[in-house]
């Protein structure tokens, strides 16, 4: 059986397959959606299809929406073509829990799908409408970029600022052109959510969105107004968000459970821009979605499947929690070592006893004493679900070698915040557990794992940079090292502080010296901290 609009009729086979079916009439969902739509979301990948999709289809399943989500790609079309509409705008989405249970259910609150380069002139229509209420985006922190590494501005958007609305080519100027639509077409009132893994990431699109307007405006593409209807909050608003779902690629072992079932065609595609998609989407149980509550034109009821709506410092702080303490530097500290131990599995590695100490260490020893308090989560409720239940789980596919990608930008971040508050309290020198995780990424850039095995290093931005400053490091080397870490020890850029200053270079540089005496060392090493 393949997924398709068709094959949803033979609800038996479904059933048998233990593959729940939607609840409410595609049909009248995707005419009301057409008629006057509510919402539409920028960024098809797995996040969304896990998360915003299945809050959607909840609220429809339940009667308490009748309009779904129209999806639209502006990075890779080839996503629409080859797992959207291949598919009738379905998916399924396959929820993995901790006791080794699935819930499988098929998606399908997808109104319509549109590739932002050939249907530009249909999204233009949709807003038009005066019913729609949110544009929403998943579609990674990269995607706000106006410039690239060498700060000169994108060339289709540098042409874009030129030609202005009548044919962007960019991604973020195809958006700032439908807003000009929706703005000469009465200044109609709509909210643009970035639901982005970013802090403040309403303000990276704002920030986007008020750079295009002034350009046009500047170049005379666009009126006066344009600029102050896009800096206007009670017509535009761009609220913040924290998001926080685990979803890795589709795997392997998941397709093969479908297959199974009897379904047909679950194989993956690599599109030309080398993104990965499937007909399904696997995902862990766990779900948070926190927003600022400002939607100048109303929103959906998503307040009635779990969503968060509060202000905007109570979102910061929820954002802060996460990535600063709760989640985000346990991954990067498992993902490190994970690499250089041989571990594929995160799951795997909270096996390991001295990985959990050391998140332990990471989370209740060291992050939970300086943690920031959202009041509507408890932090320390939120830790033990990462560490009892989240990252042990092991039905969930996801990789160290996945959290490792760009941990140059990761760190400043989801460590900062912490060395900032012990340095504040003058207590930077009792830590001992962050100091071990920057000392094993530094030992993790030199790409040889604890048995002397050379490994591929996760991509990273800053990769070329770090790696030629560690150049001709190999393991049994006695040192001294200072002259080539100290560059990177003392670079905020890396850390959020100058390590030196908070009386924590030195002890790194003695740590790192202690993981290159040779195969093994890692280990030890790690052995030594958490346990002493």
């Amino acid at each position: 059986m393949k997924l398709s609009a068709e094959s949803l009729k033979n609800t038996a086979f479904w059933e048998k397959a233990g593959i729940t079916l939607p609840r409410f009439n595609r049909e009248e969902m995707i005419s009301a959606s057409k008629t006057a739509p509510k919402w539409v979301h920028f960024g098809a990948g797995n996040i969304f299809r896990a998360f915003p999709a299945a809050l959607m289809q909840q609220l429809l399943n339940e009667g308490i929406e009748t309009t779904g989500i129209i999806v639209a790609e502006g990075y890779d079309g080839e996503i629409i073509d080859k797992s959207f509409k291949a598919s009738d705008n379905l998916s399924i989405l396959v929820t993995l829990k901790s006791d080794g249970s699935t819930d499988k259910q098929v998606i399908a609150s997808f109104a319509s799908s549109l590739r932002m380069d050939k249907e530009l002139a249909v999204l233009k229509e949709i807003f038009k409408k005066p019913s729609l209420q949110m544009a929403s985006f998943t579609i990674t922190e990269k995607g706000y970029s106006l410039t690239g590494r060498d700060g000169a501005l994108f060339p289709d958007l540098a042409d874009d600022l030129k030609t202005g609305t009548s044919a962007p080519k960019s991604y973020l100027g195809r958006i700032a052109c439908l807003l000009h639509e929706r703005y000469i077409n009465g200044a109609l009132p709509i909210a643009m959510v970035s639901m982005d893994n970013c802090s403040h990431n309403g303000d990276i699109l704002f920030s986007a969105m008020e750079a295009i307007a002034k350009a046009w405006t500047e170049n005379k593409k666009a009126d006066a107004g344009f600029l102050n209807y896009i800096r206007d909050k009670s017509k535009v608003s761009f609220p913040w968000s924290m998001i926080d779902k685990i979803t890795p690629r589709p795997d392997e072992s998941v397709r093969e459970m479908l297959l199974s079932a009897g379904l047909e065609e679950m194989q993956g595609v690599i599109t030309e821009k080398n993104t990965y998609i499937a007909p399904f989407v696997n995902a862990e149980e766990t779900q948070y979605l926190v927003i600022e509550d400002a939607f100048p034109n109303g929103r959906p009821a998503l307040e009635k499947a779990g969503v968060l709506f509060t202000n905007k410092e109570t979102v910061d702080r929820v954002e802060k929690m996460k990535v600063c303490t709760c989640l985000n530097p346990l991954h990067t500290s498992l993902a490190v070592f994970g690499c250089m131990l041989g571990y594929t599995r995160i799951s795997e590695e909270m096996k390991d006893d001295d990985l959990v100490k050391l998140i332990k260490g990471i989370g209740y020893t060291e992050g939970l004493p300086v943690v920031t308090d959202p009041l509507i989560i408890k932090p320390r409720d939120f830790i033990d679900q990462v560490i009892n239940v989240r990252l042990p789980n092991p039905f969930m596919p996801d990789a160290p070698q996945r959290i490792a990608m760009d941990t140059s930008l990761k760190i400043p971040i989801r460590f900062g915040e912490t060395l900032k508050a012990y340095k504040e309290k003058g207590s930077s020198k009792d830590l001992k557990f962050i100091p071990l995780v920057f000392a094993g990424w530094l030992r993790y850039l030199v790409g040889i794992n604890d048995k002397g095995e050379i490994f591929e290093v996760s991509p990273d931005p800053n990769y070329e940079t770090l790696s030629a400053a560690l150049s001709g490091i190999t393991l049994g080397q006695t040192g001294p090292f200072t002259a080539k870490l100290k560059p990177i020890l003392s670079n905020p850029v890396y850390f959020g502080v100058n390590l030196y200053e908070i009386g924590l270079g030195e002890r790194i540089e003695d740590l790192f010296k202690q993981m290159v005496a040779g195969t093994g060392a890692v280990r030890k090493v790690l052995n030594e901290v958490v346990r002493g």
